[in-house]
């Protein structure tokens, strides 16, 4: 019903330091200069402007809308000279009806402002605020009686199913701007088989013997499809997936899907690549999501602001619960109370439908500062209640960061909470770390608790025989996991854990511990081309697929004499051989154990080859008299790596 004009092609760009060039969107001038360190990438306003025909419309009977789905962070769109709008929010989606400024030849310029300001989130944060029109634009040609287009963004088409004895009663609303008309539903199953439909703007359908969606194990999707009909004639029509499932979390069993005990194991993520910023593109999204699924990861946060509408798709479609939260984060501004309300209200609005979603997160580690504290609590009091009132089938979250105590008022806001600490990285002793969460639980035995974050920068160019916190080595970042899945292992009541972070990403305020202008705790590299041994790790404790992995493959030449040999598995048992020699045998079966360490004489070549049946990997390493220099200055150059 509706006609969709994609405008990516042909925008002439003027950079905020005045130069012009023809891009592309999706687009971001800060690509380069946000990924090198510094804290100087260019914040400031840039320009783009397009030239483009109207679009075939009948002006008594249809509307033209543009449609921007993210320009970071504020927007001043004007089109033949006259302002359409303005949006603040860098992540989200907005229209704006554009049919009374059209003309028969148009020049459309958007104006996308990522300065530094006081009342628009984020401003204060370990990642890159890229700059640009970073994902799609277009023109959306409607009838003028439609389901409502301009309210934060949605589609006028809410879905609310709720689990009912075996069957799933659903609850559609729809919003439109036709007194009058009639809205028609429609359910589908993933076939395309009707399954029930009916007629109103706030009705509850039945679908008897209701196929849940399960998570991984079976992410069954419905299709939900409204139609305006106004004097007999079809005038709109809107559509959604849908996935039918129960959930709640328990302080003693953590997370339950659909009834059954379903712990929550996963990944935060962020929305940029090395070379490219946040102009992602789809093919992007689908090789995070293939990595993410091959990790094994059954959960991933969604940080720290609202992610492109298609991914939130593929974590329906894959079964990955969601973490979706604002980019209400670090540092308090009186100013930006405002813009955290509508931030939330378009991630809620948009993404009301996606199954895959369980918790609204409202803030991360915003006790950074210690500014405004009574202002910051009393708006957080407001989002939490505002929440509730706009979905109160699923729970509030936030954030806490490690100098948030367990009695900081912060840490009993929402329903649940989550904890961002790096103990044994940025603090020593991972064995803090068991500690704090038995503390916790011991005395909020009726809170439910979760780790939004942990982690340790690993970089698959630094190695040491001896790893120790702090060397930013791929050794040590191993050693971190190991212990942090063990601590985990013992303490099922948790609601869910996630690693922080999937893949590396830019923060180009860092200058000290490895790259600078890049956060290194990815369990594969900024570019995506290398996993590191962490990855395989956590695939050999999460992926049931049969696996081997040797570690320290990239960690080839070695002074040591006897060398330590470290293999991670899920298979039943597997052998071990050194020069075609066998080492060791491991039975992970028997044992309990993803993990295998060996000690192997160096030779002055080594190939080492783990076998189970037809599945085998291998490594081949030197035997040297002296450290490898190389390591010696990128060590050097990476510091201590005790810093933020």
């Amino acid at each position: 019903m509706r006609n969709y004009v994609l405008l990516d092609g042909q925008w002439q760009f003027t950079h905020p330091n005045g130069t012009c060039t023809t891009v592309t969107l999706p687009h971001t001038w800060n690509a380069l200069d946000g990924q090198d360190g510094g804290n100087n990438y260019c914040r400031g306003t840039g320009i783009y402007e397009k030239a483009f025909s109207c679009p075939a419309f009948d002006p008594e009977t249809q509307c033209v809308y543009l449609e921007f789905r993210g320009v970071n962070a504020s927007a001043k769109v004007t089109l033949n000279g006259e302002e359409a709008m303005r949006h603040d929010g860098g992540y989200s989606t907005f229209r704006v009806d554009v049919t009374q400024l059209l003309q028969e030849e148009n020049l459309l310029r958007v104006e996308a402002d990522n300065s530094v300001n006081n009342k628009v989130y984020p401003q204060k944060a370990d990642f890159t605020f890229y700059g640009g029109i970073y994902r799609d634009v277009l023109l959306v040609v409607a009838n003028r009686k439609h389901f409502d287009m301009d309210y934060f963004g949605g589609s006028g088409l809410a879905v609310n199913p709720i689990v009912s004895g075996s069957d799933g009663k659903i609850h559609v609303r729809t919003w439109h701007n036709a007194p009058g008309a009639q809205v028609q539903v429609r359910l589908t199953d993933a076939d395309g088989k009707p399954v029930a439909e009916g007629q109103g703007t706030d009705i509850t359908l039945t679908v008897e013997d209701v196929h849940l969606w399960n998570g991984m194990h079976d992410p069954y999707l419905y299709m939900c499809e409204a139609t305006l009909m106004a004097d007999g004639i079809v005038c709109d029509r809107v559509s959604t997936a849908f996935g039918v499932r129960s959930f709640h979390m328990d302080p003693k069993r953590g997370f339950f899907l659909n009834g059954r005990p379903y712990p929550l194991h996963g990944v935060s993520r962020h929305q940029d690549r090395k070379g490219i910023g946040n102009a992602l593109t789809k093919e992007h999204h689908d090789e995070d999501m293939a990595l993410i699924r091959e990790l094994g990861a059954n959960t991933v946060r969604l940080a720290h602001y609202q992610h492109d509408q298609y991914f939130y798709d593929l974590c329906d479609r894959y079964g990955i619960i969601v973490w979706a939260e604002i980019p209400y984060i670090s540092a308090h501004m009186p100013d930006g109370n405002e813009n955290t309300v509508s931030q939330m209200q378009e991630l809620i609005v948009q993404n009301y439908n996606h199954p895959s979603i369980v918790t609204w997160g409202i803030s991360n580690e915003i006790t950074i500062s210690g500014k405004h504290r009574r202002d910051m609590l009393q708006n957080h009091y407001m989002l939490n209640q505002l929440v509730h009132d706009m979905d109160p089938g699923r729970p509030t979250v936030l954030a806490c960061y490690a100098v948030c105590g367990p009695f900081n008022k912060v840490a009993h806001i929402t329903d649940i909470v989550s904890w961002n600490l790096y103990l044994g990285w940025y603090v020593p002793g991972l064995f803090l770390n068991d500690l704090w969460i038995d503390f916790f639980h011991k005395m909020f035995p009726k809170r439910c608790l979760g780790f939004s974050e942990y982690g340790c920068e690993g970089m698959p160019n630094l190695h040491s025989a001896h790893p120790h916190r702090g060397d930013h080595t791929e050794e040590y970042q191993a050693i971190y996991h190991e212990y942090m899945l063990e601590c985990f292992r013992k303490r099922p009541f948790m609601w869910a854990n996630h690693v922080w972070n999937m893949f590396d990403f830019a923060a180009d305020a860092r200058d000290q511990g490895g790259e600078p202008g890049m956060n290194h705790k990815g369990l594969v590299t900024f570019d995506r081309k290398t996993k590191k041994d962490s990855f395989y790790l956590y695939k050999a404790h999460w992926n049931p697929e049969p696996m081997l992995h040797i570690a320290g493959k990239r960690y080839v030449n070695r002074a040591e004499k006897v060398t330590t040999v470290k293999v991670y598995t899920n298979v039943e048992s597997f052998t071990l051989y050194a020069n075609g020699k066998e080492v060791g045998s491991g039975f992970s079966k028997r044992a309990g154990g993803k993990v295998f360490t060996f000690r192997v004489p160096m030779e002055e070549t080594l190939v080492l080859e783990a076998v189970c049946g037809e599945l085998r990997d291998t490594a081949t390493l030197h035997g040297v008299s002296k450290p490898d220099p190389a390591y010696k200055l990128s060590k050097k150059k990476a510091g201590g790596g005790n810093w933020v």
